[in-house]
């Protein structure tokens, strides 16, 4: 008696073909879990995100804004005048504060009646929330920079504890991107002959 012989068609692949599907979801899904993770590394290598604590950077950035900053801005350099950056806070490292650079190493920054220059030039400040009332003169040391708040009558910043350190820079804010109706690039104000008189 012959045994009978099943049609290749009538063959049962059904299990085969399901292995072969598991096989591949999960294929898949660890190739989409090591691609976030290289991404997710990636993005925290290039930037980081930052919370606005307080009113020092008004009208410029708001109290509780989130923020993307460039962490390469400067590797290989000093920030331009007119940078808003973000530092680790010279006296307490673990505190993270924003400014804007109004002085580069070498600089001399004067603050009297109501005007800031820099190197004897008288900048001008569109950006502010008011002129300052307070007044001083300060060296900027090598490797240093000096910042100030845009609100500059409500801000801890280099006219109270001095220059920042090269070293303690985070890097440049370029993006808010929270809250939603609040995306923007961050502007950037060249103090350049443009902005002195």
């Amino acid at each position: 008696m012959e045994t009978p012989q099943l049609a290749e068609s009538e063959v049962p692949t059904e299990p085969i073909e399901k292995k072969e599907s598991w096989t591949r979801f999960f294929l898949d899904l660890l190739e989409t879990l090591v691609l976030s993770v290289a991404l997710f590394l990636g993005i925290n290598a290039l930037t980081a995100r930052v919370l606005v604590d307080g009113y020092s950077m008004r009208p410029t950035l708001e109290n509780q804004q989130r923020l993307i900053v460039n962490k390469l801005a400067y590797k290989s350099g000093l920030p331009e005048l007119g940078d808003i950056v973000v530092f680790h806070f010279p006296i307490d490292p673990e505190d993270d504060f924003i400014k804007r650079v109004v002085g580069l190493p070498g600089d001399e920054i004067k603050i009297a009646n109501g005007n800031v220059s820099v190197n004897g030039e008288v900048l001008i400040e569109p950006y502010i929330a008011a002129a300052p009332n307070y007044a001083g003169t300060w060296y900027v040391p090598e490797n240093e920079v000096f910042v100030l708040g845009d609100n500059r009558n409500n801000s801890s910043d280099s006219h109270v504890w001095g220059a920042v350190p090269s070293e303690n820079l985070i890097g440049k804010a370029i993006v808010i991107y929270w809250p939603p109706p609040a995306w923007a690039m961050i502007k950037h104000v060249e103090l350049n002959d443009d902005t002195l008189q």
